[in-house]
């Protein structure tokens, strides 16, 4: 298995577990909610507990998204920033040794 194969499984693995967490989240919330209506029956309350759990992960989903957009305008942003703090680097590295050149030429020619 290659490093990008582990890669894949990892981040698939990390999916699936981010989901299950998600799913439970949603089923505690909605029989937490369901149970505080009292005057519910059991069919009432069972399809509330379901339309809350698949609200909650909808939201979540939502969230992960938003989230996942927002970081690759992050990263996108920063590797711009760091391209060009690169060139400037390479360029007053380039000037230096330019100048360190010049200075070295002007002492061998005045000698």
């Amino acid at each position: 298995m290659t490093a990008q194969e582990e890669q894949a499984l990892v981040r698939a693995i990390e999916g699936h577990l981010l989901l299950a967490a998600a799913r439970q989240e949603g089923r505690t919330a909605a029989a937490r909610t369901a149970s505080r209506l009292g005057w519910l029956s059991d069919v009432q309350r069972e399809a509330l507990e379901r339309e809350f759990q698949e609200e909650y992960l909808t939201l979540s989903r939502r969230s992960w998204g938003r989230t996942a957009d927002r970081a690759e305008e992050l990263r996108q942003a920063y590797e711009t920033r760091y391209r060009a703090l690169r060139q400037r680097l390479l360029a007053c590295l380039l000037l230096g040794c330019s100048v360190l050149a010049a200075a070295g030429l002007l002492v061998v020619s005045a000698a």
